[in-house]
């Protein structure tokens, strides 16, 4: 090994021990605040950050970008972070940028060529921001692809873990009668039946609803089209919950007694299916709740639409829909400490090394490169937008 007789920081260590490869070492990475509405989740959390500057990575957090989770500036400051007093002063400068939702329409002019976005995108969903990052060139890596050994989805886990638990709590309470839900306790009481929860998909978001609706005591079906999910429910929460396929037959037959649907279906990088079509929802029991989980994929009910936490609710066929699509902001302490233990060594891996080695390196993380350099690079996406992989779409 050759000697090093000055301190090292993390480009002169990897230099040193040759690992002379410059791109991506001692990175300026960006958090901006989440301008979402009711979004209160960071990127970043003052911790991640102490170990991305421990790098020897510079990190630049916009001013109260923490205030959501009780971290302040000086929190940051701390940990080693520049904080900065705008947010188009952190695009500007910052190589990637790690945010927890899709760049928003008034941070599209910020994007620049060559920039790694590395956040939730979900573009199959948001075709208009998928033509903006084609046109800049800019590359984005979504959470929401990254793969692991075992093909689960190890960075949008946790967030379907939190948004799958929420989803039984949220329509708990839109089922009460000032709410304008049907009045129903999901629990019941003696001498009075529980409600009656349905659940589309046995996915993590359809485990974890299951799961919590069952803990409360409510009569629960969970349906999905792949039997070995639901055998393991079944094993999982043994008479606990009912299952069953899929079917066109099957969902109208659940729903025509549910008190409470939640969609929780998904395609990766891909729009969700329509499952539920508006004579189904029509077919429900007046006053009855849905919680589309699936709405930032374009949801899997035909009469969803995305809320916001603001303005949560809006009824349809006589029916409450919640399509709140950052179900997770409303957590914000919980939902960023479990995102950031996920996100955490991938954002280290393409500080240190550059997306392109990162991802030569790891083809989980390279399953999460949706658009790089004015192309298409998911097969699922392409397939979405109907744009042929790696066909460009430089305006």
């Amino acid at each position: 090994m050759p000697h090093c007789s000055t301190p090292l920081t993390a480009r002169s260590r990897r230099l040193c021990l040759g690992h002379g490869n410059e791109q991506g070492m001692d990175m300026k990475i960006g958090v901006p605040r989440e301008i979402k509405t009711h979004e209160y989740r960071v990127g970043l959390t003052p911790s991640s950050i102490r170990e991305l500057v421990a790098h020897g990575h510079a990190v630049l957090v916009e001013r109260d970008a923490g205030v959501g989770i009780g971290a302040g500036d000086a929190d940051y400051v701390r940990a080693g972070a520049r904080i900065m007093g705008d947010a188009a002063s952190i695009w500007a400068e910052a190589e990637m940028i790690v945010k927890v939702k899709e760049p928003q329409p008034g941070e599209w002019p910020w994007m620049r060529e060559g920039q790694v976005v590395f956040t939730f995108l979900h573009l199959a969903a948001c075709p208009e921001l998928a033509r903006e990052m084609l046109a800049r060139g800019v590359v984005g890596i979504g959470y929401e692809t990254v793969t692991a050994p075992d093909g689960s989805l190890p960075l949008l886990a946790p967030m379907s873990e939190v948004a799958g638990r929420m989803s039984v709590q949220v329509g708990a309470w839109y089922l009460q009668k000032p709410q304008g839900g049907r009045g129903v306790l999901l629990p019941g009481v003696p001498g009075v039946p529980p409600g009656r929860v349905v659940i589309l998909g046995a996915g993590s978001v359809g485990r974890n609803a299951a799961r919590m609706a069952a803990g409360l005591g409510a009569e629960v079906t969970v349906l999905n089209r792949s039997l070995p999910a639901l055998r393991g429910l079944e094993a999982e929460l043994p008479g606990r919950v009912r299952t069953a396929i899929a079917t066109r037959e099957g969902i109208e037959d659940a729903l025509a007694r549910a008190d409470l649907l939640i969609g929780a279906v998904l395609v990766p990088g891909a729009r969700a299916p329509r499952l539920v079509t508006r004579e189904m929802v029509r077919c429900m029991p007046r006053g009855s709740v849905i919680v589309d989980v699936d709405i930032d994929q374009g949801g899997c009910i035909e009469t969803a639409r995305a809320t916001t936490h603001a303005e949560p609710v809006f009824v349809a066929e006589g029916v409450l829909h919640y399509g709140v699509s950052n179900m997770p902001g409303a957590v914000p302490l919980t939902a960023t400490l479990a995102l950031n233990a996920a996100t955490l060594p991938f954002v280290q891996a393409l500080a240190d090394k550059g997306w392109r080695q990162a991802m030569k390196d790891d083809p989980h993380l390279a399953r999460g490169l949706n658009i790089a350099e004015g192309h298409i690079r998911h097969p699922v996406l392409a397939d979405a937008l109907c744009i042929s992989p790696d066909a460009g779409d430089r305006r």
